[in-house]
């Protein structure tokens, strides 16, 4: 029992040496490998486990890409095992707030994140989360249901488009199909029932299902300041492994989560004219699924061909209602209901010409249906309607890849990405490439660049202006928006444990949103979520640069631990033409995440105590100041321009740990396990506000400490 090393050799190819495999009794271990064969064809061969394990599942993607385990989004401190934010431990990587998983890469929105699964987009895969944005509170996704998977920062393979900063390339695990099996955990956010196993006996599929339901009302009533609102979310994520034996393998995948909040105006005048918004009703739902068949067909020319069809959809709402002064009577102030929903078939194949050649190509066509309305009260006395729009477009993808192996030491990637939005006929003709050479078994060097295109938030696109009358959609034309990646990297291998990598950077955005007022310093590069409500054009620009360093030690001897640090830019150009700051620029970000385990031995049981720390410096991300005196005259919050994220939100600190007991029976594995967020409770500053009733500007704080007591077994 315990954490395990597993090497696995064959003939013709190369060793595969797996980290960080913890074997409980409660669940039987089953893995899947995937294997390279090895340019070095002799008669006998001696094997020695030395490899690279950095190197991503993916093999076309050499820079700019790290595999993360399940292993370490359940282990790492305050991961909640969320996959977006056990990434905050990587270089380059930033949170965005404490509520939320948006993370910002290299200084790019959050909103340049694509998320895939199975090889397929789908949609946010987030609870509580916002139109327009990549993340949310907190994933849908259960750890039960991944596999390893990989996750790219810059330059990507040709086989990704429709992201400008970043890829989360999700795998899904195959249930257990010897054995049935089941996980329950119970704690402070609520439960998680996990099963699986085989259909019938003798058949190699298996089904692997997981519901959570969580209330994080609970928080409230221990003490923890979450607000007055009530929050709840469930969710339920499955994988059906389905083999034939002419047909190929078939899997049917999918999850869904329904998440919600609400708060009840308070009854009380007096206390309005502290805080006007206990005067309202307020109620925002978010609620997202996909559902998908796969099928894969290997060939005897060793090839394969994995076709994919999914069906997915979100739906975002939010009403507010304001209390009258005679307590009973409502108006409606704002609404919106945003319903996405779309259908992608794609299909891969890839064929292996010799040892040292490969090639991928491959399609992927996107049906979009959308039912956008919003609705705001403004300056009026009435609901004004802001978008109204009903319909579908397709989008289409299209690429190929080449990856051979020059030489032992020099590997390369080619290939293409093409990608074309039928609303406007705009599209992208992207090419991609990247190579390694290994000058020294201990010493690698990489090197990358793509061109890479984005869709925009399909609500922008609807955008509705009224000039006499005279109704237009000012944003239907706009194209996509676009950036150069360019990343030179190098990794030094100290020993079959530890490596230290650094990557330069450079990136150039173009085609991004900017308003078409020429006074105005708004781009969408600084949104987060949401429809921008004005009108839109492809002239704007942006840069990141930066250089990034991580040192990291695998799992060995019941310890791990990796640093990480980061110096960056992030600039955008507006209408007015001047060079801002980024909200995200920070200019620098540091984290170090270490773990230590302890095995205590008796003869009916074993323990293992865990204690996993994960600790983050980051410079503050940047706001424009509220202009009190204009705010005051106004009545409502109004910003000085000429001062557009020049100011720095005070540098960013927090320590978080995780502690735990495992205990393993015969046939069951405990897991008692406490995390605390935020340990030290330090006030970090989550932004600025413009109080109307007081007329002052005051600050609001991210998450205080928050205690999350978990219990999990395995049987």
């Amino acid at each position: 029992m315990g954490s395990r090393t597993i090497e696995i050799t064959a003939f013709d190819y190369k060793p595969v040496v797996m980290q960080n495999v913890t074997v409980n009794a409660g669940k039987e271990l089953v893995l899947t490998i995937n294997m390279e064969e090895d340019l070095k064809k002799i008669n006998e061969v001696v094997i020695t486990a030395k490899t690279d394990k950095n190197k991503p599942l993916n093999e076309l993607s050499t820079v700019s890409t790290r595999t993360f385990s399940v292993e370490e989004t359940q282990k790492f401190a305050a991961a909640v095992n969320d996959p977006a934010r056990m990434a905050t431990s990587f270089a380059g990587v930033v949170v965005a707030g404490d509520g939320n998983n948006h993370i910002s890469i290299r200084g790019n929105s959050p909103n340049g994140l694509l998320w895939r699964m199975e090889g397929v987009e789908i949609p946010n895969p987030n609870h509580f989360s916002n139109v327009g944005t990549a993340g949310g509170g907190i994933s849908i996704l259960s750890a039960q249901l991944l596999s390893n998977s990989d996750f790219s920062t810059g330059a990507f393979a040709a086989e990704y488009g429709n992201a400008l900063s970043g890829v989360f390339d999700l795998r899904l695990r195959k249930g257990n199909n010897e054995k049935r099996e089941y996980t329950v955990q119970l704690g402070i956010l609520g439960m998680d029932v996990a099963a699986e196993g085989p259909f019938k006996k003798g058949y190699e599929g298996s089904y692997l299902i997981n519901y959570r339901y969580s209330t994080l009302n609970i928080l409230g009533k221990i003490g923890i300041p979450i607000g007055d609102a009530n929050t709840n979310f469930q969710d339920l994520s499955f994988n059906f492994y389905l083999p034939t034996r002419k047909l190929g393998k078939f899997t049917l995948f999918g999850f869904g989560g329904l998440s919600y909040q609400t708060t009840t105006a308070e009854k009380d005048s007096v206390r309005w004219q502290e805080d006007d918004f206990l005067r309202l009703n307020t109620n925002f739902y978010s609620n997202t699924g996909a559902v998908g068949v796969t099928n894969t067909k290997l060939f005897k020319n060793k090839s394969y061909l994995k076709t994919a069809l999914v069906f997915s959809g979100t739906e975002n709402g939010y009403k507010q209602d304001r209390l009258g002064v005679d307590y009973s009577s409502l108006t409606r102030e704002y609404e919106q209901r945003f319903v996405q929903n779309k259908l992608t078939l794609s299909s891969t194949y890839t064929q292996k010409i010799n040892a040292k050649n490969n090639i991928r190509t491959g399609f992927i066509l996107n049906h979009l249906g959308y039912s956008l309305k919003q609705s705001d009260m403004g300056d009026s006395t009435v609901l004004l309607e802001q978008i109204n729009e009903k319909g579908g477009t397709e989008t289409m993808q299209v690429f190929f890849q080449w990856n051979t192996h020059i030489t032992e030491k020099l590997t390369a990637n080619v290939g293409v990405h093409y990608f074309q939005l039928f609303l406007n006929n705009s599209n992208s003709v992207e090419p991609r490439a990247s190579m390694r050479y290994d000058i020294h078994p201990k010493h690698h060097l990489t090197l990358g660049y793509g061109l890479h295109s984005q869709l925009q938030p399909i609500g922008v696109y609807f955008v509705e202006n009224t000039d006499n009358g005279v109704r237009t959609l000012p944003n239907r034309d706009l194209k996509l928006s676009k950036a150069h990646h360019a990343v030179f990297g190098y990794d030094f291998v100290l020993n079959e444990h530890e490596h230290i990598k650094t990557e330069v950077y450079y990136q150039h955005l173009f085609g991004v949103p900017i308003s078409k007022d020429p006074t105005s310093t708004y781009s969408i590069l600084n949104s987060t979520d949401g429809f921008p409500s004005e009108s839109l054009s492809n002239s704007g620009l942006g840069r990141n640069y930066g250089v990034e360093l991580t040192y990291e030690r695998f799992l060995f001897k019941n310890l791990y631990y990796l640093l990480s640090a980061s110096l960056y830019e992030s600039k955008y150009k507006a209408a007015d033409g001047a060079w801002y700051d980024t909200r995200f620029n920070t200019n620098y970000a540091t984290s170090l995440t270490i773990g230590k385990e302890w095995n205590l031995k008796n003869k009916e049981k074993k323990r293992t105590i865990g204690c996993n720390i994960k600790s983050i410096y980051v410079g503050g991300f940047r706001y424009t100041p509220i202009d009190l005196n204009a705010s005051i005259a106004a009545g409502e919050t109004k910003y000085v321009t000429a001062q557009t994220y020049q100011k720095r939100m005070p540098d960013y600190y927090r320590l978080d740990i995780r502690l735990s007991l495992k205990r393993n029976y015969k046939r069951i594995t405990s897991t008692v396990a406490l995390d605390i967020q935020n340990t030290t409770n330090r006030k970090n500053v989550g932004g600025q506000y413009f109080n109307d009733k007081t007329g002052e500007v005051k600050y609001w704080y991210q998450t205080s400490l928050i205690p999350i007591l978990s219990y999990r077994l395995e049987f």
